[in-house]
């Protein structure tokens, strides 16, 4: 509970930089912190894959989750809204990345809220984010917010970048908060419909 007593809302990171530090953190921790901007009630929780790496490769071979990764499951399975961050191998998100939600419960994203974000070294690899990351998190069923982040190298202080961000954090806060992609609730009352019997019409219209 927050301090007015409403529920906190708990946004979850996933982060698979490999680096310290990390711009995929950097970029991650900026769209946290620009969500949280907007809704005060909002917990953020990272979850840094490369921490989980040895957990992945022993799950995706036993089949058990050790201790760490069962954590962070049960905090990406129980969380109201997920930024995803990946730098970009290959053209596409990294094999941990992917590896980590290949082990996650085939429910865990369903109807859940996720922004996708991405770096580079090029922005020839911005398209990472419709080509790769959108279809893999429409498969896991999660509800992916229509503004993407990718930041290459000469995106960090940049202008475009902040903008970018604040309209995804936008608007993942407000499917967070359970209101329309424009976070503003319509106040209209749905029209009552009266069902008029097939004979009552047919006598209107012989009258």
């Amino acid at each position: 509970m927050n301090a007015a007593g409403g529920r906190r809302r708990k946004l979850v990171v996933v982060s698979a930089g490999l680096s310290v530090p990390s711009s995929t953190r950097l970029l991650g921790d900026r769209l946290a912190a620009a969500v949280a901007g907007h809704d005060t009630s909002v917990e953020v929780q990272v979850v840094e894959v490369r921490e989980l790496a040895v957990e992945i490769a022993h799950h995706l071979t036993n089949g058990f989750p050790g201790r760490k990764l069962a954590a962070a499951s049960d905090a990406v399975a129980g969380a109201d809204g997920l930024v995803v961050v990946t730098p970009v191998f290959s053209a596409s998100y990294s094999g941990l990345f992917k590896s980590f939600f290949d082990v996650l419960d085939r429910d865990a994203l369903a109807g859940k809220p996720v922004l996708i974000a991405a770096t580079g070294g090029s922005a020839r690899h911005s398209l990472v984010l419709e080509h790769a990351m959108r279809p893999l998190f429409a498969y896991l069923r999660a509800v992916v917010v229509p503004t993407g982040v990718y930041a290459a190298s000469e995106d960090w202080g940049a202008q475009g970048l902040a903008g970018r961000i604040e309209r995804a954090a936008s608007e993942l806060g407000g499917l967070m908060a359970g209101l329309s992609g424009s976070g503003v609730a319509s106040s209209a009352e749905p029209e009552e419909f009266v069902v008029v019997p097939f004979a009552e019409r047919l006598a209107a219209l012989k009258g």
